[in-house]
């Protein structure tokens, strides 16, 4: 791990900072689309994209803070990422799950979270019963356990019946689990895995006195209250429910050109705080 940033810039990965061509939301933008830089391929397919400005952006901003991806993804789902810039020091997958240090899952980080999911949450097993029991295969694309921490469905969304959502978030809620809708993706999360909790760790391991972030949706809201500015797009599940707070920025952009947006408030508030730390 390098040296100690004034600045640590955590941010959400998906629907954030990088997009698939289904959430690009280009529509009305034929005059001005923005050119795209691809950033992850799956089986031979370009799947994620930031605009190009973004990676331009998110290259001097590594120059100014560290900067920290904060996902849901799983460890290799990360690692199909390839941001432009260096291989930030410190990467948070899993919802917090992983604290990965240049690359690498620190175990001592694993083994603290795992022991506050089994005191503050019913086992795994018993939310991937239940969704067995309640999600209807009509509309259910895949089932899925990521690194045995959260569970998570792929869903036809038009085909979820009114009411599912809330009945099992409340069924969850009851067993000290959270439910957010992302895209095609429920997901079903124990309450204490949170990207703020390891969030706290990388902060506490580099010295950072200042700490940005951006995310888009119910999971990253903890990770959003603890920074000291941050940023959400106008799309998502915290825009979709006009979800806001004191610090908490809400852009009107959408789509790819959100992600860039959000690296450019992230570049500004960065190089403020920096210049601010120069002597006299």
């Amino acid at each position: 791990m390098g040296g100690v940033a004034d600045v640590l810039v955590a941010s959400d990965l998906d629907r954030t900072l990088i997009y698939s061509d289904r959430a690009l939301a280009l529509n009305g933008l034929d005059r001005l689309a923005p050119r795209l830089l691809c950033v992850e391929v799956l089986d031979g397919r370009p799947l994620s994209f930031l605009t190009e400005r973004a990676a331009s952006l998110l290259v001097e901003l590594a120059r100014t803070a560290a900067f920290v991806p904060a996902t849901t993804r799983t460890v290799e789902q990360y690692r199909r990422v390839n941001l432009p810039g260096p291989v930030p020091g410190y990467a948070i997958c899993a919802n917090g799950g992983h604290l990965l240090v240049d690359g690498e899952p620190d175990q001592d980080w694993r083994r603290e979270i795992t022991a506050r999911i089994a005191a503050g949450s019913a086992p795994l097993d018993d939310v991937v019963r239940q969704l067995a029991l309640s999600a209807d295969p009509e509309w259910t694309r895949k089932r899925r356990v990521a690194d045995g921490l959260f569970a998570y469905l792929v869903v036809d969304r038009d085909g979820l019946p009114d009411g599912w959502l809330a009945e099992l978030a409340g069924w969850c809620a009851e067993r000290g689990w959270r439910v957010s809708l992302q895209g095609r993706k429920v997901y079903a999360v124990p309450e204490p895995l949170r990207k703020s909790a390891a969030l706290a760790e990388a902060v506490r391991r580099s010295g950072a006195s200042t700490v940005l972030a951006a995310g888009d949706s119910l999971l990253d809201t903890d990770l959003l209250l603890a920074a000291h500015a941050a940023w959400r797009p106008g799309h998502g599940e915290l825009a979709d429910s006009g979800w806001t707070a004191p610090g908490v920025t809400a852009l009107t952009e959408v789509g790819v050109t959100a992600g860039e947006e959000i690296v450019r408030r992230f570049l500004a508030a960065a190089s403020v705080t920096a210049a601010a730390a120069l002597p006299g």
